[in-house]
């Protein structure tokens, strides 16, 4: 058997040989003792690379795989001759990651050849509020970078490539998403996360920086921004979830509703993926599908589960008025903003945007043609706004 195996590894491409040798523990190490990484080339084969005592070895595909990455051996080619180019293949197209996101790009990142503080890199941090997932890119001003509902960092890994030539970009996954940690008796409420982002910084040693937030994430940038001032640089709020100004019937029974009822539900696996992929467009393709992956890896985990429900109600019963309700409160926010607002966003009216030039007459507005997560939909205008507005603000309007 052992022969065998031998004889198959050998068999692998030069180019799969190539990228476990240049394989950088430094850059990325998987949490479990050890992970396997399926490597797929098209109309060639299937090996696997197994991660396991800061070293990467090509064997023979056994058995279920972590993650899947999966290419044309032209592809392949072009990333061992350019090791920088997994990540630009990743965002072009043309090589697929599939099942965890953090494993198939950790190892790419972790290949890559690249050396010295600004590269791209993997890290779990501890803070006093538990272990957070980060990528971690760049130099210079600080930018932390938050995702909404159930998703996780990964989502920004198109704005930790663009924006890290120019900011030490930092993607968190929030505590109970992604490979963060997952307390059971957390309130996963906006000023939790809020508190969660701060101790990151805290542990990061950054005084202060700049928050971008889709989403979720951009109620929870805002909330630091309310809260600590003193912490938080400009915002960028790509999305954000925001508290309703209209009747919202269901409020009351929404209070009552445990979100620990999600460590019990029965959920098979083909039926959640079955209903998130007829809801969501696209969710057979590209980053859609990778998106789709990890909101089903943490989902269908009972804690993972009960961290969405909570933050889920949390979003729905914020409280709109009054002297702590969220408008009033908005009005009074510090930090230069921007607002970037899809034409076609589902989930955040565009409509929001005019209670937003009332609470902050100073904050700057771009609309967008997308839906609800511009960074991955429209990242070029997305990007360029970002970098523009962080580099050298002032006040109005962004025209698309």
């Amino acid at each position: 058997m052992a022969a065998a195996d031998a004889t198959l590894q050998q068999l692998a491409p030069r180019y799969l040989h190539e990228l476990a040798d240049r394989y950088d523990a430094g850059t990325f190490e998987p949490e479990e003792r050890r992970a396997r990484v399926r490597m797929g080339v098209e109309g060639v084969g299937e090996w696997d690379v197994v991660l396991e005592g800061g070293t990467a070895r090509i064997t023979t595909a056994r058995g279920g795989a972590g993650a899947l990455i999966r290419a044309r051996p032209a592809t392949w080619e072009r990333i061992a001759a350019d090791p920088q180019d997994g990540l630009g293949e990743f965002r072009a197209g043309r090589l697929s990651v599939r099942r965890n996101m953090h494993l198939g790009i950790g190892l790419l990142a972790a290949t890559s050849g690249r050396s010295g503080p600004s590269r791209l890199r993997f890290e779990m941090v501890r803070t006093r509020g538990g272990r957070i997932s980060t990528i971690q890119a760049g130099s210079g001003e600080p930018l932390v970078a938050i995702h909404g509902l159930g998703g996780t960092k990964g989502s920004f890994l198109p704005t930790v490539a663009e924006l890290a030539p120019h900011f030490r970009v930092i993607a968190a996954d929030l505590p109970g998403f992604g490979d963060s940690a997952k307390p059971l008796r957390a309130a996963y409420d906006p000023a939790y996360f809020a508190r969660s982002i701060l101790a990151l910084m805290d542990e990061l040693g950054l005084e202060r920086a700049h928050l971008v937030g889709n989403s979720l994430g951009g109620r929870v940038a805002i909330e630091l921004g309310m809260s600590h001032p003193e912490r938080a640089g400009r915002l960028v709020l790509l999305c954000p979830a925001l508290a309703s100004r209209r009747e919202r019937p269901l409020t009351a029974l929404m209070r009552l509703t445990r979100p620990e009822l999600g460590l019990v539900q029965i959920t098979p696996r083909p039926l959640v993926e079955a209903i998130v992929r007829r809801v969501i467009p696209g969710a057979e393709q590209g980053w859609t599908a990778a998106g789709v992956d990890e909101f089903l890896r943490a989902y269908l985990s009972p804690a993972g589960r009960a961290a969405f429900y909570a933050a889920a109600r949390h979003i729905y019963i914020d409280e709109p008025h009054g002297p702590r309700g969220f408008w009033p409160r908005l009005a009074e926010l510090q930090a230069e903003s921007l607002f970037v607002w899809g034409q076609r966003d589902r989930l955040v009216p565009i409509a929001f945007a005019r209670h937003v030039e009332q609470a902050l007459p100073g904050a700057r507005h771009l609309e967008l043609d997308c839906g609800h997560v511009p960074q991955i939909e429209r990242p070029r205008r997305t990007h360029s706004a970002m970098r523009e507005f962080l580099q050298a603000p002032g006040a109005g309007r962004i025209d698309e």
